[in-house]
């Protein structure tokens, strides 16, 4: 094991990471914009360094400052988190090269997943389900009308490169995917430096669940159970849970067979997530993408496995042996990200956080970026912490969640926790059956 791990990441995630280090004698230590001076995580580690200002993209983005950070505070290694740099395969080659332990996956298999048109087309060569849609990029919006009549409508326009749900449009017709394929094209030029768009299938009610997996130094592909993240607003997950209430027996031994092909077509190593959506009424599944980081649902699945996947990650990174045996999961958990945003229009806020009381009780974990008195800027995304709640079962871990979002206390910037527990109260995503569609059946008009 390394003696000490640079965190190339902020708040909650960052002080996770922190916890697992310091938690094993490793020193740990963090780099931060000056708008984060103050957050937790800076206090959390052993040491700190500042890399920035409060701009993201010259500080958190900023890989010379970042290598530079290693280098000066002679960092055996460095752990991305998720977001940001985690699944840049050029920044993993610049870690290594300074000499650094790259605690992530190959590059190559980052770079190789990177492109979502590659990714499929590995994938069906694999023999992973693959949705139909097309092998290459789409050059213009009269050849993605020709793609859509012979895929069938409706059809899922996406950028090929990037990720948190930007630039995604289903269409219906071809007057909408003229319209969402533009739209794409030119969102994904914008952030992702990279135009080209692709289509495949859209699956009307489908679930979004994720196989959590973890590649051992040894080659071996090890599949930890799955997510199910279909609660989502903007494309973008709200909450989570496993197992999925979804996914039967059958279904479940099939997603995480072809979870574990997924890895070991591309030679992965540490920890990561295979994405499939699931068709419920003809119980078919694609694959959508591999995450090639860790996953910030990944609390959910240490709860009813009891590993640290933090803890596999350091492991697997040093060439040694996992430190479990047996990784079957008991009883159900959720996860519930807390976010710093109007509950019903889910516009970030900002401001100084007046009061902070976490709940506290048997089967309850918070992850935490932020602390009473701790100012939330428009610099970031909105997430504040991840509530995670474990029962003995659905009806149980449903119970402790209740309450748990009942007794967390936050007071300055607006947050979603009333969208919680609305959602919590929501019949079906009580009884297990809710889809994709719940957010926004929530937020339709009267």
């Amino acid at each position: 094991m390394f003696e000490s791990v640079l965190v190339a990441n902020r708040g909650e995630i960052a002080g996770r990471i922190v916890h697992t280090a310091r938690a094993l004698g490793v020193k740990a230590i963090a780099v931060h914009s000056a708008a984060d001076a103050a957050l937790p995580f800076v206090a959390e580690a052993d040491e700190a360094v500042l890399i920035g200002p409060d701009d993201p993209a010259r500080s958190y983005l900023n890989v010379p400052a970042i290598l530079e950070a290693a280098d000066r505070t002679n960092a055996q290694a460095v752990h991305p988190g998720y977001g940001f740099l985690a699944e840049n395969a050029d920044f993993a080659r610049a870690v290594a090269g300074r000499g650094h332990v790259w605690v992530g996956p190959p590059p190559l298999a980052a770079a190789r997943m990177a492109d979502k048109i590659n990714a499929r087309n590995l994938m069906k060569e694999a023999g992973v389900p693959v949705a139909p849609g097309v092998w290459e990029p789409v050059p213009d919006a009269a050849t993605a009308v020709e793609e859509a009549e012979r895929i069938g409508y409706p059809v899922m326009v996406k950028p090929a490169a990037g990720g948190g749900g930007i630039g995604l449009a289903a269409a219906h017709d071809e007057t909408a995917l003229r319209e969402a394929y533009e739209t794409s094209r030119a969102r994904a030029e914008q952030i992702f430096g990279r135009a080209d768009v692709l289509l495949e299938r859209y699956v009307e009610g489908a679930r979004h669940v994720e196989v959590q997996i973890l590649g051992l130094a040894d080659g071996t592909v090890v599949p930890l159970g799955e997510r199910d993240c279909s609660v989502q607003r903007r494309h973008e997950q709200v909450a989570a849970e496993t197992p999925s209430p979804g996914v039967g027996p059958e279904l479940r031994e099939r997603m995480l067979a072809a979870a574990v092909r997924a890895g070991e077509t591309v030679g992965y190593r540490g920890a990561g997530t295979v994405e499939f959506l699931v068709d419920p009424a003809t119980g078919e599944f694609f694959f959508l993408e591999m995450n090639t980081q860790l996953e910030a649902a990944h609390a959910i699945t240490e709860l009813v496995t009891g590993i640290d996947l933090v803890e596999q990650q350091f492991r697997v990174a040093c060439g040694e042996a996992v430190s479990f045996a047996d990784a079957a999961p008991r009883g159900h958990a959720f996860e519930f990200r807390v976010h710093a945003e109007d509950p019903l229009r889910f516009v970030p806020g900002t401001g100084e956080i007046k009061v902070w009381e976490e709940p506290v009780g048997d089967g309850i974990r918070i992850d935490a970026g932020y602390a009473e008195g701790s100012a939330v800027t428009a610099h970031y995304g909105p997430l504040l912490a991840k509530l995670s709640v474990h029962g003995d079962d659905r009806e149980h871990a449903l119970r402790r969640a209740r309450a748990a979002v009942d007794a967390f206390r936050i007071e300055g910037p607006r947050t979603n926790l009333p969208f919680l527990r609305e959602l919590l109260d929501r019949p079906e995503f009580a009884d297990g059956t809710y889809d994709t569609r719940l957010v926004g059946h929530m937020r339709a008009p009267a």
